[in-house]
Order: C-alpha cells, then sequence, then structure tokens
C-alpha cells in the first residue's frame, strides 16, 4: 500500500463521517484540524484523537485561515449537506490552491457543481449500493452452490 504524504488535513464537519476520518488520520499521525458549527459534534471524535477542534464555521474564510488551510495539504468537506460541502471544497479548491480536496456528496444531481474543480467525491448512496450489491451477488453465488 503506498503511504501519502499529506501531513496537515483540515476535516469540515464533525459528522460520524468526519470524526471517523479525523480519527483515522489522527492515529496515523497526521496533523489534523476538525472544523463544526456545534461543540457537541466533537464527542464523536475517537478518544484516542490527538488533533485539533475548532467550533467554527468551515465556509467562513477568516475560519479556515484561523485553522491554517494556507498550509493544508488536504481538505476533507464532511458535512451533513451538500451546499455546504461544495462551497468548502469550492474555497479550497479555487481560493486556497489546497492540493487535494475531498467533498461527501448525497445528491448525484449536484455532482455538476464540481465539474470545473479539482475535486474528488464520496457518495455514500453509491458506496451503500455497491456494498448491498455485492451481498446479494454473494448470497446468490451461495444459493447456486
Amino acid at each position: 500500500m503506498k503511504k501519502n504524504n499529506y501531513n496537515y488535513i483540515i476535516v469540515a464537519g464533525c459528522s460520524r463521517f468526519g470524526a471517523n476520518i479525523a480519527s483515522m488520520l489522527s492515529l496515523q499521525g497526521k496533523d489534523v484540524v476538525v472544523l463544526d458549527n456545534d461543540s457537541r459534534s466533537f464527542r464523536k471524535l475517537s478518544p484516542g484523537y490527538s488533533g485539533f477542534t475548532n467550533i467554527a464555521d468551515a465556509t467562513d474564510i477568516d475560519e479556515l485561515t484561523r485553522a491554517g488551510i494556507e498550509k493544508a495539504d488536504v481538505v476533507v468537506a464532511a458535512t451533513n449537506d451538500d451546499n455546504t460541502n461544495i462551497m468548502i471544497a469550492q474555497i479550497a479548491s479555487k481560493i486556497f490552491n489546497v492540493p487535494k480536496v475531498v467533498s461527501r456528496l448525497y445528491d448525484t444531481e449536484k455532482e455538476i457543481v464540481y465539474q470545473d474543480f479539482n475535486i474528488q467525491i464520496i457518495y455514500p448512496s453509491r458506496l451503500s449500493m455497491n456494498e448491498f450489491e455485492k451481498l446479494i451477488l454473494t448470497d446468490d453465488m451461495e444459493v447456486l452452490k
């Protein structure tokens, strides 16, 4: 498995998804900052999380600057709102030229908004359907034996 050289990562949104990503990266020794509007969200971080947490609006350029976005290698837009994720990802990509930007997107019809940006998209519904399909096909194969 190839190791990445990403060391400073901002995770915008401490949803279960964002908290798990931040916790995993922190355990790998990465410098992680999690931004969320609600301080209660930070309880989702693992006990071993050693990064920073900021109560902040990640669509606010001043807050992103305070979080150190200029030195960020990666920004992950992991809120529960597609429009917020789109805005965060576009700010990180176009204004701050963050080398790697990843955004969660629920509504696949909004994918077009990312078209001219160097942003990788994670689709929870597609991932779930792919896993469901694997389970069904695996079960069908077991029945055929």
